[in-house]
């Protein structure tokens, strides 16, 4: 190729021919021509932007729907995780909140709608609560928090798995508030837990403060109930049979 072509498709950011990845069918005119190079420019730049997104949402494994038996886990329908994947409800800024104990899918859901979301263009941030607290307490003096602090903000999803797994002080919780005080009518937010609504007080140390987050949380909101045994439990691989 051409290497002022070359040098021109660099200035202009068109990396489908200043890497050299674009090949073409002989005999086209001019403009089928631009045409197949605008949608091969389109489409790298896409896959791009969506790798971005992914890196960015710090998913730790992948995780999709069509993994999930809802034979198993009757706390959300096969017909429910398909509304959930049209988002919708993402645009229209509701919140989930998964409730039940550990091993029965929540962070299952909660990761393969992140993943959907992130792959669809929507920005999408995911954190256990201890990493979440713990960006939130050193976002002033690490740089690497205050970079996610700044990616959360951008979100229209912020994913915090694990919320009661682990003591938080009421530094932390206030820290907390803050965060979901930001977010509120802004981002939506899914939440797994352990804890019913019920027992977010003692969690939190703080009944008022409970009682208002629970009000930003639920103002516009969807809870799914996960009430059976374990997936992981009755799925578990045995030494012995």
């Amino acid at each position: 190729m051409n290497n002022e072509v070359i040098s021109l498709a660099k200035r202009f950011r068109i990396s489908v021919l200043s890497e050299g990845t674009f090949n073409t069918s002989p005999g086209l005119s001019n403009e089928e021509y631009l045409l197949e190079l605008l949608r091969a420019e389109q489409k790298a730049r896409d896959e791009k932007s969506t790798s971005e997104r992914l890196k960015q949402a710090r998913f730790p494994t992948f995780k999709t729907f069509k993994d999930f038996d809802t034979e198993f886990q009757k706390g959300v329908t096969s017909t429910q995780l398909e509304m959930l994947a049209k988002f919708e409800w993402l645009d229209a800024l509701f919140n989930l909140i998964l409730i039940g104990p550990p091993g029965t899918g929540k962070t299952h859901i909660a990761l393969a709608i992140g993943n959907i979301a992130a792959r669809c263009g929507y920005n999408v941030f995911f954190s256990t609560m201890d990493n979440l607290v713990h960006i939130l307490k050193t976002q002033e003096i690490s740089q690497k928090s205050a970079s996610r602090m700044r990616w959360i903000k951008k979100c229209d999803l912020v994913i915090i798995d694990e919320l009661g797994y682990m003591p938080i002080s009421k530094v932390e919780a206030n820290l907390f508030f803050g965060l979901i005080s930001q977010l509120y009518e802004n981002t939506s937010v899914i939440i797994t837990s352990n804890k019913g609504f019920d027992g977010w007080a003692d969690m939190l140390g703080d009944t008022v403060l409970a009682t208002a987050l629970l009000d930003r949380l639920t103002h516009k909101c969807q809870v799914l109930s996960f009430t059976d045994e374990s997936y992981r439990l009755a799925h578990r691989k045995q030494i012995f049979n």
